[in-house]
């Protein structure tokens, strides 16, 4: 079905890598532009676009402004949502990459598909993380406690010396897990985080865990593929502290493969709807390391994405 979308606003980050590298012009006549800083600036101007009307939203920027952006949607246009496009033009692009958005797409690309009888779009529930305290939630869509808060810290600094895109993530997870199979017992990669768990109301045994990651993506960088085969929906991967086998299990959980002895070894995956997890240790969600609390995670409405 044709999708008219003639009232575009675009929110850009000035400051992501790829709008550093090559700096984008102003936007056609018609569009709007904002470039907020800050949380409460972002609110403002997506209240803005909410009370004019907006049919497409373009997000130029990486992975985090993509969740700044989604996790205020909520609170801005309610249930009354525009289609979305991601220019990815930060650090990492994982959700792009998931889409099938090319790597070099630009405003320009994206208004061209905009004009289109039937545009490409494709659909993505993001995750949603809930408070307890009531904070306002949060949305993205790749989430981990644990190794992942450690893995995440560890992007950060090689985003420092140079390190971008996709092989950001391989430097990561490699590191991570050269780090988990070769230390010590006592080694901070093996260690443990109060983690406790619920599944769709289920208690989970255990109190701490090696790591806890769930995502709403179907793709990750390089086919890994730690939930198992793609698919839609909730995913999650729960890993028992210490890790235990690595060498046997590392390779098994990255390629997908359902190997029934993975879950004696203490690497479960799972299709929850509702995850609550308990403990207060800190969390990643798309890049960003949070506060941690008694924590909801689910799925929110799906958000329809132009891709081409």
């Amino acid at each position: 079905m044709a999708v008219e979308m003639t009232r575009i606003g675009v929110v850009r980050n000035p400051k992501s890598h790829g709008n550093q590298v090559r700096p984008p012009g102003p936007a056609p006549e018609g569009v709007r532009l904002v470039e907020p800083f800050g949380r409460e600036a972002l609110k403002t101007a997506l209240e803005e676009f909410a009370r004019d009307g907006l049919d497409l939203l373009i997000i130029d920027g990486g992975d985090g402004t993509v969740r700044d952006v989604i996790s205020l949607l909520p609170h801005t246009f309610g249930e009354d949502l525009p289609v979305l496009a991601v220019l990815p033009s930060g650090k990492t692009n994982v959700l792009a990459m998931d889409l099938g958005t090319p790597r070099d797409w630009r405003l320009e690309e994206a208004l061209i598909a905009a004009q289109r009888a039937e545009p490409t779009m494709k659909s993505r529930p993001p995750l949603r993380v809930s408070w307890a305290d009531g904070r306002p939630c949060l949305q993205g869509f790749f989430f981990g406690v644990g190794a992942l808060v450690k893995a995440t810290n560890l992007a950060q600094r090689a985003h420092r010396v140079g390190v971008f895109h996709n092989f950001a993530v391989a430097v990561t997870i490699a590191t991570a897990t050269f780090g988990a199979l070769f230390g010590g017992a006592r080694d901070e990669w093996r260690e443990g985080v109060p983690a406790k768990l619920s599944l769709d109301g289920q208690t989970q045994p255990g109190d701490e865990r090696f790591a806890v990651v769930a995502t709403a993506l179907k793709r990750l960088p390089f086919g890994l593929k730690p939930f198992g085969v793609p698919r839609e929906g909730l995913k999650l991967l729960d890993v028992d502290a210490p890790p235990r086998r690595l060498l046997k299990a590392v390779p098994m959980v990255l390629s997908g493969k359902a190997e029934p002895q993975l879950e004696g070894m203490g690497y479960r995956r799972r299709d929850p709807s509702v995850v609550s997890l308990g403990g207060g240790a800190p969390f990643v969600l798309d890049g960003e390391v949070y506060e941690g609390g008694d924590l909801t995670i689910g799925l929110g409405p799906a958000l329809r994405f132009l891709v081409g």
